[in-house]
């Protein structure tokens, strides 16, 4: 079984649950981390040593299926306004919430998302709702460069039709304070690089299809480019949880699609085709 952003109705407890009840509605979190090793109990779970993903095989199986078990604390309760749609939308919503925290209390003021997925659009919701109001976005799907721009982007562009250096440059000459790259392209890392300031910043979540991927080091080096890798989120769930509850998000344009359970091969299809504008497909099995 596959999937690993879920949400669903708690049908039973086990004796140690103390926080959920039957009935509650959960965001789930797909990483089961054993609390043990050198990494959890430094407060890093999200690179736990013996972590187990769901819907990973040789980990974990997904959440396609009408039930799965999982540990209390990766279970999350919804706010009563949110639909579970949205309580899918959590796990994604989550990892820009990280990403964005990982700059502490000086947040950057200009940026640029690379990749206007999920994750891309979720960094983009995350980094409105901190106050960042100088936001630039691509995407190589004109959909989903029109879903940016509507969700708060100041300009949003497409590299196979644009020169995305040139146009953010003539808006930003002085250049950007960070760049998140979120779609795992070579060209979108060089152009994160050129769209840098000196002493900027680069964080990269997109995930690579090659195993290796190259920087301009001369160009990294006099520019003292800072490089951070996000692996998924540490602990941001409640956090994202909080942002949809309080309305300070609005995930809901990012499910575009909807399937049941016997319609997955059709959901797979669509997305793995990038067709009718899709972002993201719900498939429902309640």
């Amino acid at each position: 079984m596959v999937g690993h952003e879920c949400a669903g109705i708690v049908e039973k407890v086990g004796r140690a649950v103390t926080r959920l009840k039957p009935g509650d509605r959960v965001a789930v979190d797909p990483a089961v981390v054993c609390g043990a090793c050198d990494q959890c109990l430094a407060g890093r779970p999200n690179t736990c040593r013996n972590l187990l993903f769901l819907g990973t095989p040789g980990q974990s199986s997904g959440c396609m299926c009408e039930y799965i078990v999982m540990p209390e604390q990766n279970c999350h309760p919804l706010g009563e306004d949110m639909s579970l749609a949205e309580g899918v939308l959590v796990e994604p919503l989550s990892i820009g919430v990280y990403s964005l925290k990982l700059f502490g209390d000086a947040p950057p003021e200009k940026i640029a998302i690379l990749g206007s997925g999920p994750i891309g659009l979720s960094v983009l919701l995350t980094a409105k709702a901190y106050g960042i109001r100088t936001i630039y976005t691509t995407d190589k799907i004109e959909a989903r460069v029109k879903a940016a721009h509507k969700a708060g982007a100041a300009w949003s562009g497409n590299p196979e039709k644009s020169d995305i250096i040139a146009e953010i440059m003539a808006r930003e000459p002085g250049l950007l304070d960070a760049v998140f790259e979120c779609c795992g392209d070579q060209t979108a890392l060089d152009q994160a690089v050129n769209l840098l300031k000196p002493g900027g910043r680069l964080t990269i979540l997109g995930i690579p299809v090659p195993d290796r991927v190259s920087f301009d080091i001369h160009r990294l080096r006099r520019k003292e480019i800072s490089l951070i890798n996000v692996r998924r989120q540490r602990h941001c769930f409640p956090d994202a949880i909080q942002l949809i509850e309080d309305k300070k998000v609005d995930v809901r344009f990012m499910a575009t699609h909807e399937f049941s359970l016997k319609e997955t091969a059709k959901a797979f299809e669509l997305v793995a085709g990038y067709h009718n504008g899709v972002i993201k497909a719900i498939i429902r099995n309640i």
